[in-house]
C-alpha cells in the first residue's frame, strides 16, 4: 500500500470547458479556544467562503442567483428558464459543450433549498424589516392558519396604534398652527387697535387745529368789518372839528348835554343795537365747537383729493410707519412731543409729505433748448449741472464739448437754436460734470480716456488735468464743504481723491469692480458714497479708506448713480430698473422706487429735499416723492425728427436730469440732444 498524500492530487474535470482542477475539500474541527486575532481571521475567512459560495450559486447563463434549479446530464445546474431558452437555439451544454436536450434536464431540489436559505440570509442582512416580513410570508408554505390569524391580529393592533399616534400628531400640529395663528391675529389686532388710537388722537388734533383756524378767521373777519363800519359811524356823530364849542368827546360814552335827551342818545342807541346783535352772533359762532359747513371745493382741492385716493395705500403705509416710529421714540423718552399746533411729530411729518405730494401732479414744459452740432451727429448729453447760483448750466456728452448756457435766456427768450455763452472743446467724449460750489467759474469733467480735468469757465482753459486713471472715468464730484477737493471713479476699479493744489492724487482706493458713480456727502468732506458694478454702494470714510464704513446691498445689477438728498439720505439708481433710498446714519434701507425702465443705459439721476428725478429707456422722465414708491408724475419726450416719429420709443432714452436746487424746476436731456426745462405743476 502506498502512503496516502495530503492534500490529494488535483484532478482535471472533463465536464468544465476550462478543464480546471478541483481539489477535495478538507474539514477540520476548530479549537474550542482561540485568540482574538484568530477569531477575526476565522470571521474574515468565513466571509470569504460565503462570498465564494454565493458565486457557486450563480447561474452560468444569467449570472444571477439560480431560480428553479435544474441539473443537466453532464452535472451542471442552471435556472430552468435560462437553460430551456438556450436549448431552443442550441443542443449543447453552455458550460462543457456536451450534447444536451430538454429530456436530459432534471430538477435539483437540494440546490433549490440551498438557494432559498442563502436568499433568506441575504434578506436578513440587507433588507428592511418590512421586506423581511414580506419574504417570510411569501415563502412561508409551512405556516398554519392559526399562526396567520395571530399574525394578522398583531398587525391590526399595530396599525390601530400607529393610526392613533398619527392622529394625535396631526392634532398636535393643528393645535400648534391654531395657537400661532391666534397669536399672530392678536398681534395684528393689537397693532390695529394701536393704529386706530393713533388715528383717533390725530383726528382730534386736526379738528382742534381746524377749529382754531376757523375762530382766528372769524376774529379777523370781525376786525375787518369793524374797520369798514367806522367811517359810517363817524358820519353819524358830529366831529369836534365841525363843532368847536361842543363839549362832546368822540370816544366818551357819556351824553354831551341833557338839553335834548331824546335826540343824540336815541340815535346812538339805534346804532349800537344792530352792532350788539351782530356781536352776540359772532360770539355764539366762536363759542361753537363745530365750524360751519365747508365752502364749495375748488377744482384744485378736488384734484388733490384724487391724488390722495390714487396713492392711498402708499400714503397709508407711510403715515403708519411715521406714526409708529414717532410713538416708539416718545415712549423711550417717556415724553410726548407736541409742536405748537398740537400735532405729534409723526403726524406733522406726514402732513408735510401729504402737502408736497398732492401739490403737483404733472410736469409742464416751459422751455426747450436745441443745440445740435452740425459737425457731430452724436448728440447724447451725458451730464447737466447748474452752477452755484443756478444762473448758468453746463452740458457735456459725446460731442466732446462743454457748453454753458444762461438759464434765464433759455427760459425767457424762445429761439429755434440757442447758442452757449461759453464752449470748451475736449479731446475725448465726456461722461460727467461737477460745478465747484464755492467758485462760480470752476467746473470739473471726466472723460472716456480716464482724464479728470478742472476748467476755468471764464478763461475757457483747463486748470488741471489728472491722468492717473487707466480706463474710462465715469464720475467726478466736487466737495461742498472743501472746495479744493474732488473725487472720481473709473472702470479701472479705482476711486481717486484729488486736490486742486496738487498734481497727483491725494487718496487712492482700490476696489474689485468697476466704479460707476461717486458722490461726496454734502455735510462732510470725509464721507464718500461709491456706486459699483458689483451691485453695491460702498460708503467710505476717507480718513480710513482701507475698508468701507458700510456696504449697502439690494440692487440686482450695477449701481449707476448715487446722490445725497440730505446728510443722512442717499438715493441710488441701478440698471435693475429701480431706485433705492438709504439711511447712511442708521445703515438701513428706507424705500424702493419702481415705475421707470432702465436695463442698460445711464439715464440720469437728480435729487432735491423732497423729490427724486430719473430718466427712463422709454424716453420719459419720472419724478418720485421720496416717501412714495410709485411715480408722482412723468413726461415723455417726443421725437424731433419727422423720420423718427414712427420709431420705437425704446430707440431713444433720457440721458441726464438735474433739479434747479430745491425748486420744482428741472433740466432734462435725451439721447437725441434735446434739452427741456420742466416744472412740476398742479
Amino acid at each position: 500500500w502506498a502512503t496516502p498524500r495530503w492534500p490529494p492530487p488535483a484532478r482535471s474535470c472533463r465536464r468544465c470547458p476550462s478543464r480546471s482542477t478541483h481539489r477535495p475539500r478538507a474539514t477540520r474541527r476548530s479549537s474550542s479556544r482561540s485568540s482574538p486575532g484568530e477569531g477575526e481571521g476565522a470571521g474574515a475567512a468565513a466571509e470569504g467562503a460565503d462570498a465564494a459560495g454565493d458565486r457557486d450559486l450563480l447561474c452560468p447563463i444569467c449570472m444571477a442567483l439560480i431560480k428553479d434549479a435544474f441539473l443537466t446530464a453532464c452535472g451542471h445546474s442552471f435556472c430552468y428558464m435560462c437553460i430551456v431558452t438556450h436549448l431552443n437555439h442550441k443542443s449543447d451544454c453552455p458550460c462543457c459543450a456536451n450534447y444536451l436536450t430538454k429530456a436530459q434536464l432534471y430538477p435539483n431540489f437540494l440546490l433549490d433549498k440551498v438557494v432559498k436559505k442563502m436568499s433568506a440570509r441575504q434578506v436578513a442582512k440587507t433588507a428592511s424589516p418590512i421586506d423581511q416580513f414580506r419574504h417570510v410570508v411569501q415563502q412561508g408554505n409551512d405556516m398554519t392558519v392559526k399562526e396567520l390569524d395571530s399574525l394578522m391580529t398583531l398587525i391590526a393592533e399595530k396599525k390601530r396604534q400607529m393610526e392613533q399616534q398619527e392622529s394625535e400628531t396631526n392634532m398636535q400640529i393643528l393645535l400648534v398652527f391654531l395657537h400661532c395663528l391666534r397669536k399672530q391675529k392678536l398681534e395684528e389686532l393689537n397693532e390695529i387697535q394701536t393704529d386706530l388710537q393713533y388715528i383717533k388722537d390725530d383726528i382730534s388734533s386736526v379738528e382742534r387745529h381746524r377749529l382754531d383756524l376757523y375762530r382766528t378767521k372769524e376774529r379777523y373777519s370781525m376786525r375787518l368789518r369793524m374797520l369798514l363800519d367806522e367811517p359810517a359811524a363817524s358820519k353819524m356823530w358830529p366831529s369836534p372839528m365841525d363843532k368847536p364849542n361842543s363839549a362832546f368827546v368822540p370816544n366818551s360814552r357819556a351824553p354831551p348835554s341833557t338839553s335834548s335827551p331824546g335826540g343824540l342818545n336815541n340815535r346812538r342807541f339805534d346804532l349800537r343795537a344792530p352792532a350788539s346783535h351782530q356781536g352776540h352772533q359772532r360770539r355764539d359762532a366762536l363759542a361753537s365747537s363745530d365750524p360751519p359747513n365747508p365752502p364749495i371745493q375748488s377744482g384744485n382741492v378736488i384734484a388733490r383729493k384724487r391724488r390722495v385716493q390714487a396713492q392711498f395705500n402708499e400714503l397709508q403705509e407711510y403715515y403708519l410707519q411715521r406714526r409708529r416710529t414717532g410713538a416708539q421714540s416718545h415712549r423711550q423718552e417717556d415724553v410726548v412731543a407736541m409742536n405748537r399746533e398740537g400735532y405729534h411729530e409723526g403726524l406733522e411729518d406726514f402732513q408735510s409729505v401729504l402737502t408736497t405730494f398732492t401739490r403737483y401732479s404733472r410736469l409742464r414744459v416751459i422751455a426747450e433748448l436745441r443745440h445740435g452740432d452740425l459737425f457731430h451727429s452724436a448728440n447724447i448729453v451725458s451730464s447737466i449741472e447748474f452752477d452755484r447760483d443756478d444762473e448758468l448750466f453746463a452740458t457735456a456728452g459725446v460731442s466732446k464739448r462743454i457748453k454753458v448756457f444762461e438759464f434765464s435766456t433759455v427760459v425767457n427768450e424762445p429761439s429755434d437754436v440757442h447758442c452757449p455763452v461759453v464752449e470748451m472743446a475736449t479731446r475725448s467724449k465726456l461722461s460727467c460734470l461737477s460745478w465747484n460750489k464755492y467758485s462760480k467759474n470752476v467746473i470739473a469733467s471726466s472723460d472716456y480716456e480716464g482724464i479728470v480735468t478742472v476748467w476755468d469757465v471764464q478763461t475757457r482753459q483747463s486748470v488741471m488735468e489728472y491722468e492717473e486713471h487707466e480706463k474710462r472715468a465715469w464720475s467726478v464730484d466736487f466737495s461742498r464743504t472743501e472746495p479744493k477737493m474732488l473725487v472720481s471713479g473709473s472702470d479701472d476699479c479705482k476711486v481717486k481723491v484729488w486736490c486742486t493744489n496738487q498734481e497727483a492724487s491725494a487718496i487712492n482706493i482700490d476696489m474689485k469692480a468697476n466704479i460707476c458713480s461717486v458722490k461726496y456727502n454734502p455735510g462732510s468732506s470725509y464721507y464718500v458714497a461709491v456706486g459699483s458694478a458689483d451691485h453695491h454702494i460702498h460708503y467710505f470714510d476717507l480718513r480710513n479708506p482701507s475698508a468701507p464704513l458700510h456696504v449697502f446691498g439690494g440692487h440686482k445689477k450695477a449701481v449707476s448713480y448715487v446722490k445725497f438728498l440730505s446728510n443722512n439720505e442717499l438715493a441710488s439708481a441701478s440698471t435693475d430698473s429701480t431706485l433705492r433710498l438709504w439711511d447712511v446714519k442708521d445703515n438701513c434701507p428706507l424705500r424702493t422706487f419702481r415705475g421707470h425702465k432702465n436695463e442698460k443705459n445711464f439715464v440720469g439721476l437728480s435729487v432735491n429735499n423732497e423729490y427724486i428725478a430719473c430718466g427712463s429707456e422709454t424716453n420719459e422722465v419720472f419724478v418720485y416723492h421720496k416717501a412714495i414708491s410709485k411715480p408722482a408724475s412723468s413726461h415723455r419726450f417726443l421725437s424731433t425728427d419727422l423720420d423718427d416719429a414712427e420709431d420705437d420709443p425704446g430707440s431713444y432714452f433720457i440721458s441726464a436730469v438735474c433739479w434747479k436746487s430745491d425748486s420744482p424746476t428741472m433740466l432734462t436731456a435725451n439721447s437725441q440732444g434735446t434739452i427741456k426745462v420742466l416744472v412740476l405743476a398742479p
